[in-house]
C-alpha cells in the first residue's frame, strides 16, 4: 500500500515507469471487470488500454483522501466500458444465449434419457416436469415457472426438492453398488 502511494505520486508527476508498474499491479483485476461487462476479448483489451491512458492523463485528479486507487481506476474502467457499449449499442444482447441452438432439438429428447437410470420415475410429476423444463429444455427458472403456471418461489422449491430426492436415490444406489462390489 505504501509502495502504491509512492507509485501514484510518481504517476502524477508523469513517470512512465510508475504507470508501467501500476499497470502490472492492477491490469488483471481491471481486465476482469471489463471482460465481464463487454464479453469480448478484443474489445476488453482495447478498453483496458484506454483505461490506463485515461489514468495517465487524469492522474492529477486522483485524491487518496476520497478513496483507494483501485476504486478510482475501477470506476474509470467501468465507465469506459459502459460508454463503449452504449456507443456501439451492445448493451442490449439480441443473440440467443440459450443452451440449445435449435429449440426443436431441445424438445425431441429421447424419453429413456429422461429416466436417468430410473431416478426420475420416482419423482412426483410436478418435480419431474420442473427438471425437464430447466435441465433438458434449456429454460430459465423464470421461463419455466410461467410454463408450469406456478409462482417463481414455488417452482424453485420444486427444483430443490427434486434434486434432493434424486441425490438421496443415487446415494442409496451407490451404497448398494458398493455392497455388491464387496460381496463379489
Amino acid at each position: 500500500m505504501q509502495n502504491d502511494k509512492a507509485l501514484i505520486l510518481k504517476l502524477q508527476n508523469k513517470d512512465e515507469a510508475a504507470l508501467s508498474q501500476l499497470y502490472d499491479n492492477y491490469s488483471p483485476a481491471l481486465y476482469g471487470v471489463i471482460i465481464r461487462i463487454c464479453k469480448d476479448e478484443q474489445d476488453a483489451q482495447n478498453l483496458l488500454q484506454d483505461t490506463f491512458l485515461t489514468i495517465w492523463e487524469k492522474s492529477h485528479q486522483y485524491n487518496p483522501e476520497k478513496g483507494k486507487f483501485y476504486t478510482w481506476a475501477y470506476r474509470i474502467a467501468k465507465n469506459k466500458t459502459l460508454n463503449f457499449l452504449r456507443k456501439n449499442d451492445k448493451l442490449i444482447r439480441t443473440e440467443d444465449l440459450s443452451v440449445y441452438t435449435n429449440k426443436a432439438d431441445a424438445i425431441k429428447i429421447d424419453p429413456e434419457y429422461l429416466q436417468l437410470k430410473g431416478g426420475l420415475k420416482q419423482l412426483d410429476p410436478h418435480h419431474k416436469k420442473a427438471l425437464e423444463l430447466v435441465y433438458f429444455n434449456g429454460l430459465t427458472h423464470r421461463e419455466a415457472h410461467k410454463e408450469m403456471d406456478v409462482p417463481l418461489g414455488t417452482f424453485k422449491s420444486y427444483i430443490k426438492q427434486a434434486l434432493k430426492k434424486l441425490k438421496l436415490g443415487y446415494d442409496k444406489a451407490v451404497v448398494w453398488v458398493l455392497i455388491l462390489i464387496e460381496v463379489i
